[in-house]
Order: C-alpha cells, then structure tokens, then sequence
C-alpha cells in the first residue's frame, strides 16, 4: 500500500518541477525582453510572463511549500537535521527570487525596469544554482 507521505512527496516533486521551469523561463523571458526594442513585441512578453507566473510559476511555489510543509508535520523529526535547514534556507532564497520576479515583471509592466538583459544572463542562474544546492542536499543529506 502506498503510504500518505509518499503520495505528497510525488505531488511536491511535480509541484517543484512546474516551479522550477516557470522560474526559469520566466527569467529567459526577462532576458529576452530586456533586449527588444519593437512595442508590439514587448506587450506580448508581458503577457507570456503575467501568464507564466500568475498560473504556473507563483501557484507552484506554493502548493510546493503546502506539500513540502504538511511531510514536515508528518515527519517532524526533519526539522532536528541539519542539512533539512540548510535546505529551508535556500528554499526561502528561491522564494524570494520568485517573488523578485514578480516584482521585476510590474516594472517592465510600468516601462520601468533599468536590468539589462546581460545582467538578467546572469540572474537566470540564480534560481539553478539554488536549485542544484537543494537537490543535493535532499539526495545527499551530507550533515
């Protein structure tokens, strides 16, 4: 029989891939938004990203929290490891680029966004990084 718990982790591994992929495409969106000139081609990036992070990538990041929060309460003896920390902490760092981004979408909403898109190269890394950080730590449990 498949245990509760199992059932969530798979949920929250779905949940984590569509958060992953809406967070980096939506700085790949923002790279390539940067760079253009043409009106009519910076309103249609407005509505990929509006799109990609108001159904895909800010819904994921919380139901991956719900999920990741409720196997917490069912095993609490997580929250004793230390690698189990570690892993909360760039969690909360990825949330903060995910809320960032969507920040950083209302300024280009506003024609007020001055992130170039070579520095924007730069910060789609951020969110992968935090995520090679996070999957070792789960897969690893080095501490």
């Amino acid at each position: 029989m498949i245990s509760f718990y199992r059932v969530l982790l798979a949920l929250h591994v779905i949940a984590v891939i569509s958060w992953m992929a809406g967070i980096l495409y939506l700085f790949r969106l923002f790279v390539y938004h940067a760079q253009e000139t043409e009106n009519i081609v910076k309103q249609r990036f407005l509505v990929m990203e509006s799109k990609l992070y108001r159904i895909i990538t800010y819904p994921a990041m919380w139901v991956s929290l719900a999920l990741g929060t409720s196997m917490v309460v069912l095993q609490p003896f997580l929250l004793e490891t230390h690698w189990f920390r570690w892993k909360a902490l760039l969690v909360l760092i990825l949330m903060g680029c995910t809320l960032w981004a969507g920040r950083i979408h209302q300024d280009f909403v506003q024609e007020q966004c001055k992130i170039s898109s070579k520095k924007f190269r730069f910060l789609n890394e951020i969110p992968t990084l935090l995520m090679i950080g996070i999957v070792l730590l789960v897969i690893l449990k080095p501490f």
